[in-house]
């Protein structure tokens, strides 16, 4: 009796989220054989699923807001960018644009607007008429700090308003996270790219000081030179079964989130006049949802208990009283908010980093990979991402030390040059990082 047969492939990719599949359309478009193996039952089934999707490029280091708005591109013109026939159900960017309120905790924007003018990305400066001229149900009275629902002074304006936002009109959201990873896939498949799904690794195999391939809990094993951990909130275990976690400064861990969904007040239509708000008087951020609802999610402000967990395959994804506490906290801004009884929204996990800069990096493994840490404000990326992880790959393979010689990497769009290292595994916790989901 004969069992499981051995499979062999040039890349293994551990996980079908975007920015697995990115990254093995990336690679097969350079003829590389790809094989991506994915526990669940679908494709993009994962943290993609509860992915809120925004696609936006305001951050607080200069690399991170020409990575994202180099993303931006791809997500306006998908069609082009997949290279699929016109029969295939595409995911669809709503370009609705992102304000971002000027706050003491975010220093009124500065860093933010500095990087978006150095690198030409359009921008909006609105004062506090504009705002509610856009958004006439919001009361702009501020509330910070933020806190939990059980403080004595929550939901007590401090004397002060709000004056004013930066507006990016380019910003928006994708309707169908997980269509986005079949779209990629399905055009990863034109390339040679293949999918196994309901594989799951339960080693890491090696040979000789390399990474060999792996095994799956059925017994069968896949050969190839090349792994790659893209597993979201299960990065941290395949690194631990993979041995590379000595040398890496940054670690990843699954944190458990809570996304609340709401309906839009009376008279007001979130879904069609919306847009995303970045709000962190209330540390709270939103988007229109569908349904003329308004998806809200928590900026992780140090009121709000980060809940992380051992494992990403057992935790409580029932909602908790944190749901009604981001209920509330935005009620303070949209007064006549509707808070509903019945709860509605998301509970999932971020494979979240030590400074929530993602890893995008080689391994002490020779022929491992991994593009780790991204949950939460990665996904936007995702079409990038694939690209830098492809020609990291190349590199390293064709025998230069990323360690020693980071990788300068060319962002097609726009021509900016930035260097790869800025997402070693081994750099120092970047101090200019929000650490929280704003990256």
């Amino acid at each position: 009796m004969t069992g499981p047969a051995t499979d062999t492939a040039d890349v293994i990719i551990i996980g079908t989220g975007v920015i697995g599949t990115a990254t093995s359309f990336e690679l097969a478009k350079q003829g590389y054989k790809t094989v991506c193996v994915d526990r669940n039952s679908q494709i993009g089934h994962g943290s993609t699923a509860g992915s809120c999707a925004i696609i936006r490029m305001h951050y607080s280091t200069r690399d991170g807001t020409a990575f994202a708005f180099e993303g931006y591109h791809y997500w306006r013109d998908w069609a082009d960018y997949l290279g699929l026939s016109s029969g295939h159900a595409l995911a669809r960017f709503v370009e609705c644009g992102c304000l971002v309120m000027k706050t003491e905790a975010n220093g009124y924007l500065e860093k933010h607007i500095g990087h978006s003018q150095t690198l030409s990305i359009p921008i909006e400066d609105w004062d506090a008429e504009q705002i509610q001229a856009r958004l006439p149900v919001y009361n702009l009275a501020s509330y910070a700090p933020p806190r939990p629902r059980v403080h004595d002074a929550f939901g007590q304006p401090n004397g002060s308003r709000l004056k004013g936002g930066i507006f990016w009109p380019k910003a928006g959201y994708v309707t169908d996270p997980a269509l986005s990873a079949q779209n990629l896939a399905a055009a990863a498949a034109r390339h040679g790219a293949r999918h196994r799904l309901r594989a799951e690794v339960i080693e890491i195999l090696r040979q000789s000081g390399a990474v060999k391939g792996v095994r799956l809990a059925d017994g069968a094993e896949i050969q190839a030179p090349i792994v790659i951990n893209i597993a979201g909130p299960g990065s941290a275990h395949i690194n631990r079964l993979a041995g590379v976690t000595d040398d890496m400064t940054i670690e990843t861990r699954p944190l458990r989130q809570e996304v609340v969904h709401l309906p839009s007040p009376a008279g007001f239509d979130f879904e069609a006049n919306g847009m995303i708000v970045s709000d962190s008087d209330i540390a709270l951020y939103c988007r229109p949802e569908h349904g003329n609802h308004i998806l809200i999610g928590s900026e992780d402000p140090p009121c709000d208990d980060h809940r992380w967990v051992d494992s990403d395959t057992d935790y409580d994804d029932n909602f908790s009283e944190q749901w009604t506490t981001q209920a509330l906290r935005y009620a303070q801004r949209v007064p006549e908010l509707g808070i509903t009884s019945q709860l509605r929204g998301v509970v999932d996990l971020y494979d979240a980093s030590t400074d929530w800069i993602p890893i995008y990096d080689k391994s002490a493994l020779d022929g491992f990979y991994m593009a780790c840490g991204t949950s939460g404000n990665q996904y936007k990326n995702a079409p990038i991402a694939g690209k830098l992880m492809a020609a990291l790959v190349t590199y390293c393979e064709n025998g230069t030390d990323h360690d020693t010689t980071p990788m300068i990497f060319t962002l097609p769009y726009t021509g900016l040059k930035i260097d790869a290292g800025f997402y070693s595994r081994k750099r120092p916790v970047n101090k200019d990082s929000s650490f929280s989901v704003l990256g």
